[in-house]
């Protein structure tokens, strides 16, 4: 087993995003519920998790077969720390990039990493990594600053309206929900307010609107230069995300569809 530890983390720690404590740049901090480690860099340096206790740095999973005996590895190489799967199944990074088995090593950056292993019943095993920075220190803790507020897409009657009927689903919690189609939309729409001229293209047309202005605002995958054809539902998939995730959208908004 390459690598020698230098410190052994306290299973205590409830995260190591307040876990860390000072050490020299590009040391690496790992942990699991299991519990972890810590190293510096040093190239060529390597360090193996997984479900196989006696045989890993940092246990993941011990009492998961679906997890891999050696599920991963983080090394130390080119001045940095990168990830790479030696496990059957993917390992799931920030983003919902899926890290598979004899894909390319990915790098980490400075800060704090969570990644997720997936298991039997529906299990997934958080392994926390954390790269110190030039400072070498954790984040400062701000336990009375005041929480900082979501942005909130600015949406007008309408618009909103049009966007709860069609992410409805998503409101709904929905088990992979996808957005409602032009037509089945403006069919709804049009038993809200029947006298409003609601058709599948004016739905279409305010929908458009909506992405282009959050688009300039700084969202990504609203275009379809960004997402490529075919498109499909992806526009209006990452359309709803993102103001759900904002909480633009509430389910509370539920309500203006009536009974």
């Amino acid at each position: 087993m390459a690598g020698v530890p230098d410190r052994v983390l306290p299973t205590t720690h409830a995260s190591l995003a307040h876990g860390v404590p000072p050490a020299a740049r590009a040391t690496i901090f790992v942990l699991s519920v299991a519990g972890g480690i810590s190293v510096g860099p040093k190239e060529g340096r390597t360090l193996v998790f997984g479900r196989n206790r006696p045989e890993v740095h940092v246990c993941v999973g011990e009492d998961d077969p679906r997890v891999s005996r050696e599920h991963g590895v983080l090394e130390h190489r080119g001045g940095r720390w990168w990830i790479r799967n030696t496990g059957r199944l993917p390992i799931r990074l920030p983003g919902a990039r899926l890290l598979f088995a004899e894909e390319e090593p990915v790098p980490l950056d400075e800060g704090y990493t969570p990644v997720f292993v997936r298991g039997s019943s529906h299990r997934e095993h958080l392994l926390e990594l954390f790269v110190t920075g030039a400072d070498g220190e954790r984040p400062v803790a701000r336990h009375r600053d005041a929480t900082q507020q979501p942005v909130l897409w600015r949406l007008d009657d309408e618009e909103r309206l049009v966007l709860v009927v069609l992410g409805q689903r998503y409101l709904l919690h929905e088990h992979r929900p996808q957005p409602l189609s032009w037509r089945q939309a403006a069919d709804q729409l049009a038993e809200l307010q029947p006298d409003a001229g609601w058709t599948p293209k004016r739905v279409e047309h305010a929908v458009t609107a909506i992405r282009t202005r959050m688009s300039k605002g700084g969202v990504p995958g609203l275009t379809r230069e960004e997402v490529g054809e075919p498109v499909g539902n992806a526009l209006n998939d990452n359309l709803i995300r993102e103001l759900v995730l904002s909480t633009t959208l509430v389910p509370p908004d539920l309500e203006l569809l009536g009974d």
